[in-house]
């Protein structure tokens, strides 16, 4: 039986489209083939923003689609990291999160409606600001353990400043207290301008605060660094020893970056902004930017790292805010 001229047609109009298939289907699973949102939880202006930035010009390039910063700040980050949690898990919303909305903010805040171990896929571990003990220099100590003397000699007498409550500035204290037997008495500011403002006035006796802020004052001698936070000296400033070389064993307390995307989102996609990111990072610029400021290089780069660390500093501050004895609304 002769086919038609109709049903000739038909098949060929099928064929065609059969063939079409493949090419539709690759352009579908191209990505990113739009923009992508990179949420910071923070108010534009700050360090975390300024990081940012210089990531999203970086991964323009390496992506081949604008990455735009999306500023959105509240509730100590939490505002913009239960924005995240909530978008659709498709790779085009990523946050670039601090310690706080990935770690202590579980168990600082009630009804917290994200959970950082659970809610995100995590992308890359980037780097981390080590915090550094500063004391007003007229206090008269040059290292920690003349700190411990001094305050163990008349109890609750000496204090420090954070950038409010459940800031990592005021966990850092408790954290303190607790390894070292100290009653260091808080005394919490409306950020970490006013906090270092009365430091260098005389008002507070010391402040743990971040290498980044706390840099020009020490080279200027306007303060006095006694030891970094980290388990590792800060390169950028490798003279300070540490708080635990010092006999504070196992004093770690830093402002950790890491970004995340909605849980649910495609394994190929994560695995394509952690190679973007790995490549955006190992730029001279943004590596001597970085430098620059204090920031320490994550020392693994992988998915699975991030996970496992937010894990980890999720169980370490519980513990913390549990014996600060505070709750946010």
């Amino acid at each position: 039986m002769i086919p038609s001229k109709r049903h000739l047609l038909g098949l060929i109009a099928g064929a065609a489209m059969l063939a079409a298939l493949p090419a539709q289907a690759q352009a579908q699973d191209k990505f990113p083939d739009r923009p992508i949102m990179f949420v910071v939880p923070f108010p534009p202006g700050g360090p975390t923003d300024a990081m940012a930035r210089i990531l999203a010009t970086e991964l323009t390039k390496e992506l081949g689609q604008s990455v735009i910063v999306d500023n959105k700040a509240g509730a100590g980050g939490n505002i913009g990291a239960d924005a995240v949690a909530r978008a659709a898990p498709d790779g085009y919303t990523i946050m670039f999160g601090t310690s706080g909305p990935l770690a202590i903010n579980h168990s600082l805040y009630k009804g917290l409606k994200y959970d950082p171990r659970t809610s995100f896929e995590p992308i890359i571990y980037v780097g981390y600001l080590p915090n550094i003990l500063v004391v007003r220099p007229a206090l008269g100590v040059n290292n920690v353990q003349e700190l411990i003397a001094k305050e163990k000699a008349k109890p609750g007498t000496l204090n420090y400043a954070s950038s409010g409550n459940g800031a990592s500035s005021h966990l850092a204290g408790v954290l303190f207290n607790e390894l070292t037997g100290t009653r260091l008495l808080h005394v919490p500011y409306k950020g970490t301008g006013p906090a270092l403002n009365d430091l260098l006035g005389g008002q507070v006796d010391m402040t743990f605060t971040d290498i980044l802020t706390a840099m020009p004052y020490i080279k200027s001698d306007k303060v006095k660094a006694l030891g970094v936070a980290t388990a590792r000296r800060s390169s950028a400033m490798p003279d300070i020893p540490t708080i635990a070389e010092q006999g504070v064993k196992g004093y770690d307390v830093s402002v950790f970056f890491g970004v995340v995307a909605p849980k649910g989102t495609p394994a190929d996609r994560v695995r394509l902004l952690n190679q973007a990111f790995t490549r955006a990072l190992a730029a001279d610029k943004v590596k001597q930017t970085f430098a620059a400021q204090g920031l320490e290089s994550a020392p693994d780069h992988s998915p699975a790292y991030l996970g496992q660390f937010i894990k980890s500093e999720v169980d370490k501050w519980a513990k913390v805010v549990k014996q600060a004895g505070v709750q946010l609304d």
